[in-house]
């Protein structure tokens, strides 16, 4: 296994960013010399100009879609892994339960987004519970395929040596798992934003509480494309940055040992 050489890791930053500007410039272009009118389709410099102009109200907006989003990650990473851990326990349990977890995955959100926020009274927390749902799934699945697939021989030597259910969890299922939990991460932060802005578009909710979803509904009923597409801009954004984090604890946590880690920069 050879490191990436210092050429090599800034041709793989620099040839995405190359190949994005290629596309904004072309897009630029394109509106240019077709003369695209702003209201059907802006130009990269609008979008731009209006994230320049509006960014007060914007980044409001943002914090506020981060913060459920944030809210419901952290929420789904401690219910989804001690679910997991309980599935792990026993076959029966999870044979009886697993079904129930999946109905989370193959619900539409803006099908139960209405109840949920019906029922609870505090915006901010039925928010942040219909982003949890959404977010659930992908922890629970992961962790507990990752808590089952450990080593066969490493499992029965862990039996010779008659350890404990708790000793053979912490120090076998866990590590086993940790490739499998940073994968959920990473599926999970996407959707928990994904979760979050949906159900700012069913809540509809505004004033200074309100998110990037609200902005977007503004900006359409006042045909205000640039900003439209300035607030996408951001939610686009927020969940590349929320990857890219997910990617880099992966790379804390496991780079010095596991070889999904150790061998990605061959």
């Amino acid at each position: 296994m050879r490191p990436l050489s210092q050429s090599e890791a800034g041709m793989t930053v620099a040839a995405p960013l190359l190949v994005g500007v290629a596309m904004v410039l072309t897009w630029e272009i394109a509106c240019r010399v077709f003369q695209v009118p702003v209201f059907l389709f802006p130009k990269p410099s609008d979008i731009g100009h209006t994230l320049a102009s509006e960014w007060p109200s914007l980044a409001r907006a943002l914090a506020m879609t981060l913060r459920i989003a944030f809210q419901a990650f952290a929420a789904a990473i401690v219910i989804g892994t001690l679910i997991a851990f309980l599935f792990v326990q026993s076959r029966a349990i999870e044979r009886r339960f697993f079904p129930y977890a999946v109905l989370l995955q193959v619900t539409p959100i803006v099908a139960i987004a209405p109840l949920i926020i019906i029922l609870v009274k505090n915006t901010q927390i039925a928010l942040t519970l219909c982003a949890t749902v959404v977010a659930l799934f992908p922890i629970i699945s992961n962790t507990t395929l990752g808590l089952r697939s450990v080593d066969p021989g490493l499992a029965s030597l862990f039996r010779m040596n008659r350890a404990g259910r708790l000793q053979t969890l912490w120090r076998l299922r866990i590590p086993s798992a940790l490739p499998y939990f940073f994968g959920g991460l990473r599926i999970s932060s996407g959707l928990s934003l994904i979760g979050a802005v949906v159900a700012e578009f069913v809540a509809g909710t505004g004033g200074r509480s309100s998110g990037l979803a609200y902005e977007i509904m503004q900006a359409g009923f006042a045909l205000d494309i640039p900003r439209m597409f300035a607030a996408m801009f951001l939610i686009t954004l927020a969940g590349v940055g929320l990857f890219t984090l997910m990617v880099g604890l992966s790379k804390l946590a496991l780079g010095a040992w596991h070889e999904s880690e150790v061998g990605a920069d061959t």
